[in-house]
């Protein structure tokens, strides 16, 4: 295990520091930057957090990527960062993935980061592993001084319109299509809801994915916003949705199913989220992934401690309106961390009820595979709690291979149609096509 120096500053201005600690994270080959946008939601833990400049690391594809992730975490046992892509489903199920991948990012990565700063309030805590503990106070200074990264969009890149050419892997006629061909499993009684993803792409192209992220963050203020870079590899993600988190031995899940877009007249606004409360069709399709949340808690629950906190309850956000559950779950003390993720992984606002059968459907039906959209980002603290969110909403990138992809998806039921089905993704995607054409 390795030790940690803790040091806490106050500082009078938390979002212009945060600003510059963005900023700051620049230098790094490896970060991971994760903010909750100061929106208001019960299991929060911080304002902001990065973690940056990698000690120790984990990579590898999905084969026995859990085991190894378990091992890992178990001989570490300090703050681990990273991401387990949808593709992983592979190493839990007897499934396989051979759509077309533009990205290839490793199904899995986790490193022990150096430098772990949060911000909470108005103190700023940072984590600095013990052999680079003399590098702290002037870290401190370096951020302080550090130009804020807002200030460098806004100065020297208004949004301005570009030629980029975001092109559609399903095209629309193909997506009905699709569509269709879930709707014939849900009516011969295969599935009861699967969640259909498509994805947009750009080729032969480069962006500056701090702008686009600030940009995307700037649009969305969501509660998971995530920016990381290993490498040549980056995730600028808008994510409003927790997938799990752990806090001692309770296990929370928090899915979303249902939008509704947002209006600027404050009437036409509270009525269409009204309405989205009341939809039958919204409803149901949450509570179908509720039904299958409770079930992949269970696995590791504790009998009878499976609660639902919150059923259907509609949260807005700057882009959208979404409905969201809450689901509970009490573990044994003895219980790994890793299990929890594997025995509900992926996550079933993805997937789809019943999960395998959903997750093979989707696979054969999609052109693309997922990679890390649908997948997870988050954290390990030293105790074995940790935080996950759901990957999406976001625009993914890889210089070396000049690709740039976002995808999006919509839970298709018994009760869905093509038209507001594609209408729907549309929605979904407006914001990261926005960003990626006025950047």
């Amino acid at each position: 295990m390795s030790k940690r120096t803790q040091r806490n500053f106050e500082i009078e201005n938390p979002e212009e520091f945060k600003q510059k600690l963005f900023a700051w994270s620049k230098q790094f080959e490896t970060a991971l930057w994760l903010d909750s946008n100061n929106y208001e939601q019960k299991y929060a833990s911080f304002d902001c957090c990065l973690a940056a400049d990698e000690f120790t690391s984990i990579k590898t594809d999905y084969h026995g990527a859990f085991d190894k992730l378990k091992e890992y975490q178990s001989y570490t046992k300090d703050y681990l960062f990273g991401y387990i892509s949808y593709d992983v489903k592979n190493d839990v199920e007897r499934l396989s993935s051979n759509n077309f991948d533009g990205l290839h990012f490793p199904d899995l990565y986790f490193f022990q980061p150096q430098k772990v700063i949060f911000i909470k309030g108005n103190i700023v805590e940072f984590h600095y592993l013990q052999m680079i503990d003399d590098e702290l106070e002037e870290d401190f200074e370096e951020i302080i001084e550090a130009i804020p990264s807002y200030n460098e969009v806004a100065k020297n890149n208004l949004p301005e319109e570009n030629n980029l050419k975001i092109k559609l892997r399903i095209h629309k006629d193909e997506y009905h299509q699709k569509v269709t061909k879930v709707l014939e499993h849900i009516h011969r009684g295969d599935i009861y809801e699967a969640n259909f993803c498509q994805e947009f792409y750009v080729e032969n192209t480069t962006i500056n994915p701090y702008e686009v992220y600030t940009h995307l963050n700037a649009i969305s203020e969501p509660p998971f916003a995530t920016f990381f870079k290993h490498e040549n590899l980056h995730l600028l993600s808008a994510t409003p949705e927790r997938y799990l988190k752990k806090e001692g031995t309770k296990i929370i899940s928090q899915p979303i199913k249902g939008t509704a877009k947002r209006f600027i007249n404050k009437i036409e606004d509270d009525k269409i989220a009204f309405d989205l409360a009341r939809d039958e069709k919204e409803r149901s399709e949450n509570i179908m992934i509720v039904d299958l949340v409770r079930n992949d808690l269970s696995k590791t629950a504790k009998k009878g401690s499976v609660q639902v906190e919150e059923l259907c309850k509609v949260y807005s956000f700057k882009q959208v309106h979404q409905m969201i559950s809450t689901v509970t779950s009490e573990v044994e003390t003895t219980t790994h961390p890793v299990d929890v993720i594997k025995d509900t992984f992926p996550m079933g606002s993805m997937t789809g009820a019943p999960k395998i059968s959903a997750m093979k459907i989707i696979e054969e039906l999609e052109e693309t595979k997922r990679g890390l959209y649908s997948g997870t980002v988050g954290y390990f603290t030293p105790n074995g709690d940790f935080d996950f969110n759901v990957v999406i909403r976001s625009i993914l990138y890889n210089p070396d291979e000049e690709y740039v992809s976002y995808s999006v998806g919509g839970a298709i039921t018994a009760k869905s149609t093509p038209e507001k089905e594609y209408e729907e993704c549309l929605l979904k995607a407006k914001a990261m096509k926005y960003v990626l054409l006025n950047n």
